[in-house]
């Protein structure tokens, strides 16, 4: 072998090794992969005093605690003041200020500011929860468990002391109390809530600065989003008076600074076994994917035909675009080789450790194979069953006959309330196009022979379906579906039309496919369970359990990332703003409004805007305050870059960036560029002028 080829060789192997090796340690498990989600009943105070030499006393976090709040259904939010002034997202609250413009009115283009008290308009159905209390009840609930035999009993138990529980402690308390299941069932916790429901809109920016660069900037950074809402609580008529609040940091924080955001983050299924993820990846993503794109592309396409119906269905159209791509995100991490792997360590890493206990192999070592078991029971009807259940994205028909239908099957007769609810705003164009959708589906997935598609509309193609349940169908008007749904549950049940005779139809298969579902969740709901105490008695709160949209801390710093060959900033200003109107030739969605297009002289455009931090967040997490060691907020969290996608499933901190609005920037801004004088005062003083 000459020289010149034994070196090549020698390079090759070299280069062979280095990359299996790198591999091996890539796909290795991490003690952070499951993420920094702290409860704050077991805030990890040692780990925060060894890694930032911040050690929070019981007094700093039960202020935090109570100054954080849940908002709505499904976001976070924060008192900044002691006059119950609260700072959340503007995509978290854009959909109510749609719902209180008066006539004439078009908040989503101009913004909304309260120049007095006064002025501060009450939104409707509007309410913020504050955890007041937190209750161990794992002992109650896993004892309620050991009393039954099979699984489902085991289950039924669990969900009837559950709610005997809430029921008992909302009574006593005077407070909403909800339990919360922690490590799969590992440990559960009663969070008893104070709620609050007058809620009022005190400043809202303009929705082209709030949802700056629209989709094709979503989950991106660099940004420049002016995503911010600020409403007040009131109590008995009068602003409330809270002692728990943030301060403002009018200095911000610096890089490698530590923060933490305060806030709810929604669902992550990091603690889930490997099966279950193949499932999620072979099955539950992919369903939810192809109903998202298309939404995405129909209401797109929908507002393009009929623009004067945008601020209808705007908000529709974002959060569907923003759903997508948390779910092309959730399938690239599925498939990607390197993260799988990553989760199939830390399972193997358990297993290990339950086999080499003799008592707990007894006890658990089939956990993880009937879960599997049960998965592949259900791969066999995943796709049959969906295509029974088509609501999703139902159309008026649809749901109108679905709720018709479900009452007379129950022998009662549905309220002409809830028909009236139903069909409020209709919109003969837009629920044509999702009905339409609904057949295709239905066809997909249950085939042109199935019997109660055969019976219900015999051999026609999906658009003489539409057509045919358009031109006959009970429920394609209001008038017709309350003088079908008075006629008795007995004419329903039996009658021709085509909607109703589907359900008919595909009734007695559609329940004996929910019954097998239900046994099969129950199945996977003790063992899952079960794995729970395990993971528990081995990690103990070492790690965080799994988001439930409960208030959690996460641990973090400002800090840069390399990305699309550059080194992405920690820190934007307002002059990109205007690059990013310009370089895109002044077109939606890089729009800006009048005020931002000529800015008073005073407005400071090298004001930091938004930042990135390491912190782990995701959906629910949005309106969470970025608080530094002094409970000062420093941030507004609203987003996660692209890298942060697959954080449901692994929390990584090499690319995984939060993305939030900089508290020098909001103020700047509402100050200066708003001229919201009340408002910047009252941010910057912690209550109301006089």
């Amino acid at each position: 072998m000459t020289r010149k080829n034994y070196l090549l060789r020698f390079l090759l192997l070299t280069f062979i090794l280095f990359v299996n090796t790198s591999f091996s340690q890539e796909t290795k498990s991490d003690r952070f992969d499951i993420g920094k989600m702290w409860t704050f009943e077991s805030a990890p105070v040692d780990y925060f005093a060894q890694t930032y030499n911040f050690r929070p006393t019981q007094e700093w976090l039960d202020n935090v605690r109570l100054s954080a709040m849940r908002f709505g259904n499904g976001c976070s939010s924060s008192f900044i003041s002691e006059d119950g002034l609260v700072m959340t997202n503007h995509h978290c609250g854009r959909g109510y200020v749609t719902q209180i413009s008066k006539p004439g009115e078009e908040l989503s283009k101009t913004g909304f500011i309260a120049a007095k008290l006064e002025d501060e308009r009450p939104v409707p159905g509007l309410f913020v929860d504050q955890l007041i209390k937190v209750i161990d009840v794992t002992k109650e609930i896993q004892d309620a468990m050991e009393t039954g035999g099979t699984d489902a009993e085991k289950s039924k138990m669990k969900t009837d002391k559950i709610k005997e529980i809430e029921k008992k402690y909302s009574a006593e308390l005077n407070l909403k109390c909800n339990v919360i299941t922690f490590y799969n069932g590992g440990m559960y916790s009663l969070y008893c809530y104070k709620r609050y429901t007058d809620v009022r809109l005190v400043f809202a920016p303009e929705n082209y600065v709030a949802h700056y660069g629209g989709d094709p900037d979503n989950f991106t950074y660099p940004r420049y989003d002016f995503d911010c809402m600020f409403f007040r609580v009131y109590d008995n008529g009068k602003p409330m008076k809270s002692p728990n609040y943030f301060r403002w940091s009018k200095n911000g924080a610096k890089v490698g600074e530590p923060v933490f955001v305060i806030g709810n983050p929604g669902s992550t299924e990091r603690l889930k076994t490997y099966a279950q993820l193949e499932f999620a990846r072979d099955f539950t993503v992919p369903t939810r994917l192809e109903t998202l794109d298309f939404m995405c592309e129909f209401l797109s396409d929908f507002l393009d035909k009929y623009p004067e119906r945008t601020q209808r269905y705007q908000d529709a159209l974002f959060g569907n675009q923003n759903s997508q791509k948390v779910f092309v995100g959730q399938k690239k991490a599925l498939n990607d080789p390197v993260m799988m792997a990553r989760k199939k360590d830390f399972e193997d890493n358990i297993k290990s450790k339950v086999f080499a206990d003799a008592n707990l192999k007894a006890k658990y070592g089939n956990v993880w194979s009937e879960i599997e078991k049960a998965l592949d029971e259900y791969r066999k009807f995943y796709t049959e069953l969906q295509g029974y259940e088509l609501l999703r994205n139902a159309s008026k028909y649809y749901l109108g006959a679905w709720l018709v239908f479900k009452n007379a099957s129950e022998g009662k007769e549905t309220s002409d309330s809830l028909i009236n609810l139903l069909y409020k705003n209709f919109d003969p164009e837009y629920n044509k196009v999702i009905l339409d959708k609904e057949i295709e589906l239905m066809l997909n997935k249950l085939g042109k022979d199935n019997q109660a598609v055969v019976k219900a509309f015999g051999n026609r193609s999906k658009d003489e379906i539409v057509d045919y349940i358009l031109a006959t169908s009970n429920f394609r008007s209001l008038e017709k579906a309350l003088e079908f749904s008075k006629s008795g549950t007995q004419n329903i049940l039996s009658s021709n039309d085509p909607l109703i005779k589907y359900l008919a139809e595909a009734k007695p298969k559609h329940d004996e496919l929910l019954a097998r579902y239900k046994d099969i969740q129950a199945r996977i709901d003790v063992n899952s369970s079960m794995l729970g105490r395990v993971l528990f008695d081995i990690y103990g709160t070492t790690i965080p359990p799994d988001a439930t949209l409960t208030l959690r801390i996460s641990d973090g710093e400002i800090k840069s990332y390399p990305y699309n060959g550059t080194i992405a900033p920690p820190f934007t200003t307002f002059y990109g703003i205007y690059d990013r109107y310009y370089s895109h030739g002044k077109k939606y969605p890089w729009l800006l409004p009048e005020r931002w297009l000529n800015p008073p002289k005073e407005f400071n455009l090298a004001t930091e805007y938004n930042l990135v931090t390491t912190n782990d967040i995701i959906g629910g997490n949005s309106g969470s305050p970025l608080i530094n060691t002094n409970a000062e907020v420093v941030g507004l969290v609203f987003d996660g870059n692209i890298e942060s996608l697959p954080g449901r499933y692994i929390y990584t901190t090499e690319l995984n960036r939060t993305v939030a609005v900089d508290s020098r920037g909001l103020l700047e801004a509402i100050k200066n560029l708003y001229k919201a004088s009340r408002l910047s005062n009252e941010i910057l003083n912690g209550k109301l002028g006089n």
